[in-house]
């Protein structure tokens, strides 16, 4: 298969498969369980024939045109360092899937966690594979969405919920940094493509935008590693159940951060700004959460600072900006997510059996679980770089650029120092993660009896616990060849030298390393007073600050909302037209003055001007008769009219058989509503609103007026040659307004039909249990005809009905090449069907109309999207059409576009629409009648 197709079947099949485990539950959890596990390891065997490539150094790259004028492709890479991540992603997803099946309680189904977990699984995919930065964040965005899920899991718990909320709050926040340093990165660059991006690198830093690119996109790595100042979401985050937290919280969300960083190190790193605003971050991080980790009383709170003290450290390696730093930083990510994942996994079978994860309580565990025990002990061994373990490895590497690193080189002392300070404090909390957990007496009051955890459900810990062996005793052939590949991926240059081994001789690596050991126990030994210290402290929690935050903006909100919003729709549009008038005069008056003559135009006849007079009688008689009602619909019925000819004056055939349709089958819906309004008049305004009214009238009529004439009166350039020329070549229609809708901005009308399916879902939700009670007599106190349905018009309608669909389908045929197309068509098998509900009452249409519109209004979608992605398979982008003649027996030479597919579309949505509201006035119609007849 070839390897594009491969590549782009990866984050495809996730996407695609992350409902299957919601849709199994019901065969039980274990079904559930093995369609997860059968996704991910499909995944998996789709990347494993594209990884030699990744191994040697190459590149592959899979493009599909989705918006080229905007920079959008669905484009995907897959190098070293994705290879890296996805294995990470795909391969500790499986080992989650087959804790959580023996972790959460025998009565959750699993089928909503595991459905979750794909659809983050699949976003996180995204992320690592992405060519183009913006369908990166597109991803990016998803992580933050479908981890929310995921923290907020067990929601009964106020716990998650706040949790949740935070992650989402500061996640979604650094997302939108992101977003405004994508765009100005892909300004700079000139595109948005990582390969064009990482080759311009120096035109990059050179740029004077390169300052605010490089802080928006580093907030959003921040938040997203949890990095200081935005660390406090991730302790938060912990009340997620252990399997979140050992999937999100050791090698997937929080590991997003720095992949970025890594990403984009050849195009954004190598400049002083980054050493300090990067290595600054990661150094204060470390420090700081590894004190904070030592004083923590939960288990997975201290696990929950140990990462982010980790992630500041592959933070803080990323920005001493060195070859050497870049490839201890991507060996520490693979060497956390292992050791930090079994960590996790640990601490939750901690809890599962003890209940509770107080080290206060949780004591002398090792005489009750051994075997959970000694895996917990050379996981976080490994977590403080005790020899023979993989932390060991990466921490000799970042202890040895401390000592070689040329920036300090007055103080070449200090950066050694602060290194060591670092390793005692990882080794400090280590040994009473598990002095305190596995040691230190005998348990006190736990609310369950302790003992070792099903087999499957401890396998997962025994295998990550192996592979820190493994990588600890022979790095250069377990995780040699991927950390070469992930780093070449990451410097975009040849690898520096450097040697995988468990012993490089006597040197000042090894001895730091020895200060860093015996520092932490002595630290550790030596606590109580620190833990005394500690507790004089004012209580300071970030998670406080943010909740006070939030209170106070949230309290705010509501006072303005109840400023503003206080039931007035006179006010609503008030405030609405005055601020299109203040900002429309700032622009009108600051603009330019490119008006170079006189309006263009056409010389005005009797009809024109006849024409025009019954618009203004029309408009000004709705505005002086609005209380009566009737004649105001009559009257605004005249303006649409008038509107009609108007487009048909100036040789606008489509525009006006639109209009026309528009006009028809809105003023019988008004007329329907009509029905139901109140009997009294609204009380008649005061005489400041009046005064208000007509200068807010005055003003956005005279300053329309002013706009069109400068606008008409300015030279431009028009795109209406383009389309002319175009529309039978390009598009293969002779109608340029219908090629227009559906091929040249068939996007455009794409998302127009969506919205108005929106507003047939929305209607219906209003329709649907809404009930009004039918007045007995109209608002002049006359009594309604008994008969509500005349015989003649009911029959006259009964023949209009199928003359009217014939219309429709003419119209629909023929709108490529002549006026017409699919929406004008749907408005007149809408007014047709209208028409049969006036005339013979929702008893007789009722049963002709479709009992599940949404369906309908599915497949009206489904057609006109379709037809866009078919065109992929093609290598053309979205919504390209083709068209060509075929010769049919009978028929000879027909012309067939694929547009006339996505015309169906519209049709078959703007039908549905009209349906759905008919339907529900249909039936509040019979809910209101019913009062009545009772009575």
């Amino acid at each position: 298969m070839n390897s594009s197709v491969l590549l782009a079947a990866i984050p495809a099949t996730a996407f695609a498969a992350f409902p299957v485990p919601l849709l199994l539950q019901r065969h039980g959890r274990v079904t559930a369980a093995v369609a997860t596990a059968a996704v991910m390891a499909s995944c998996l065997a789709l990347l494993l024939p594209l990884a030699p490539a990744a191994f040697a150094g190459g590149t592959e790259i899979a493009r599909l045109a989705w918006l080229p004028a905007y920079g959008l492709d669905l484009s995907l890479r897959l190098d070293g360092l994705g290879l890296l991540f996805c294995l990470l992603i795909l391969g500790i997803g499986l080992l989650v899937v087959l804790y959580a099946a023996w972790y959460l309680p025998a009565s959750d189904r699993l089928g909503r966690f595991y459905s979750i977990l794909l659809l983050f699984m699949a976003a996180m995919l995204g992320v690592v594979l992405s060519e183009n930065l913006l369908l990166l964040l597109v991803f990016w965005e998803l992580t933050s969405l479908s981890s929310f899920l995921l923290v907020a899991y067990q929601s009964e718990k106020y716990e998650s919920r706040i949790g949740a909320r935070l992650a989402l709050a500061v996640t979604g926040g650094g997302g939108l940094a992101l977003l405004a340093g994508i765009l100005l990165l892909g300004h700079i660059a000139g595109s948005y493509e990582l390969s064009v991006i990482l080759a311009a690198g120096e035109r990059i830093r050179a740029h004077a935008l390169y300052a605010p690119t490089l802080i928006l996109i580093l907030l959003g790595a921040f938040t997203k590693s949890a990095q200081f100042p935005f660390h406090f979401w991730l302790p938060s985050a912990m009340a997620a159940p252990t399997p979140v937290s050992a999937y999100l919280h050791s090698a997937t969300m929080v590991k997003a951060g720095v992949f970025l960083l890594a990403r984009l190190y050849p195009a954004l790193g190598s400049s002083d700004l980054w050493f300090w605003l990067v290595g600054g971050t990661g150094a204060v991080t470390l420090v700081y959460a590894a004190a904070t980790a030592l004083f923590r009383n939960d288990i997975k709170g201290l696990l929950a600072y140990s990462t982010i003290s980790h992630l500041g450290l592959i933070t803080l390696l990323f920005g001493l900006d060195t070859p050497l730093s870049v490839v201890a930083g991507v060996f520490h990510i693979i060497n956390h997510a292992i050791f930090k994942a079994s960590l996790f996994m640990a601490a939750g079978v901690i809890d599962h059996e003890c209940g509770t994860r107080d080290m206060r309580r949780v004591n002398g565990m090792f005489r009750v679980m051994p075997i959970t025990a000694t895996l917990a002990i050379i996981a976080a061994g490994s977590m403080a770089g005790v020899p023979l373990l993989n932390g060991f490895l990466s921490k000799e590497m970042f202890f040895a650029e401390t000592v070689t690193y040329p920036q300090f080189e007055p103080l070449g002392w200090a950066l050694p120092l602060f290194a060591t300070i670092a390793g005692m404090l990882a080794v400090a909390y280590s040994s009473r993660f598990i002095h305190d957990v596995f040691f230190n007496g005998e348990p006190i009051d736990l609310p369950r009896q302790p003992h070792e955890p099903p087999r499957w459900m401890r396998a997962p810990i025994e295998l990550l616990v192996l592979l820190c062996l493994l990588v600890g005793v022979a790095p250069g052939w377990t995780v040699g060849p991927l950390l070469d590949a992930a780093a070449g991926a990451a410097l975009q240059a040849p690898l520096p030298d450097f040697h995988l081994a468990l012993w490089h001789g006597f040197n000042k690596p090894l001895l730091m390393s020895v200060l860093a050991l015996a520092g932490g126990v002595l630290i550790y030994a030596f606590r109580r007073p620190l833990f005394a210290w500690q507790d004089q402290l004012p209580p300071m929690h970030p998670r406080t600050a943010f909740e006070r935050f939030y209170r106070a903006l949230a309290a705010g909100a509501r006072r303005n909302v109840a400023r503003l919003d206080n039931g007035s729709l006179q006010r609503y549009c008030a405030l609405l037209i005055a601020f299109v008038v203040l900002l429309g005069g700032w622009a009108f008056f600051s603009g330019a003055d490119d008006a170079g003559g006189q309006p263009a135009g056409q010389a005005a006849d009797e009809a024109a001007v006849g024409t025009l007079l019954v618009l203004l009688l029309g408009a000004l008689g709705a505005t002086a008769l609005y209380r009566e009602r009737l004649l105001a619909v009559i009257l605004v019925s005249i303006v649409g009219l008038s509107v009609t000819l108007t487009f048909i004056r100036f040789s606008a055939p489509d525009l006006a058989l639109t209009q026309l349709a528009v006009e028809t089958g809105t003023i019988v819906l008004m007329l329907l509503v009509l029905y139901y309004l109140p009997a009294r008049n609204a009380p008649k305004s005061s005489a400041p609103r009046l005064i208000r009214d007509l200068l807010l009238a005055l003003l956005s009529g005279g300053g329309l007026a002013l706009v069109t004439l400068r606008m008409l009166a300015a030279p431009v350039d028009t795109l209406s040659g383009f389309y002319l020329q175009q529309a039978v070549p390009g598009g293969g229609g002779a109608n340029v307004v219908n090629v227009i809708l559906v091929d040249f901005r068939g996007f455009d009308t794409l998302g127009e039909i969506t919205v108005l399916a929106m507003v047939a879902l929305a209607s219906h939700a209003l329709l649907d249990r809404l009930t009004l009670i039918a007045p007995r007599r109209d608002p002049d106190g006359r009594a309604w005809a008994s008969e509500a349905h005349p015989l003649f018009l009911s029959m006259l309608a009964r023949l209009l009905l199928p003359l009217a669909l014939t219309v429709s389908v003419y119209v629909l045929l023929r709108g490529h090449n002549l006026p017409g197309g699919g929406f004008v068509a749907g408005l007149i098998t809408s007014v047709a069907l209208v028409t049969q509900y006036l005339a013979n009452g929702i008893g007789a249409v009722q049963p002709r109309l479709p009992r599940q519109p949404v369906r309908l209004l599915a497949l009206g979608l489904l057609l006109a999207a379709g037809i866009g992605v078919a065109s992929w398979p093609f290598g053309r982008p979205f919504l390209t059409s083709a068209h060509g003649h075929v010769r049919l027996p009978l028929l000879g030479d027909v012309e067939l576009a694929s547009a006339m597919v996505f015309d169906l579309g519209v049709y078959i949505v703007v039908v549905t629409v009209v349906v759905s509201v008919l339907s529900g006035l249909g039936q509040l119609s019979l809910r209101a009648r019913q009062p009545v007849e009772e009575a």
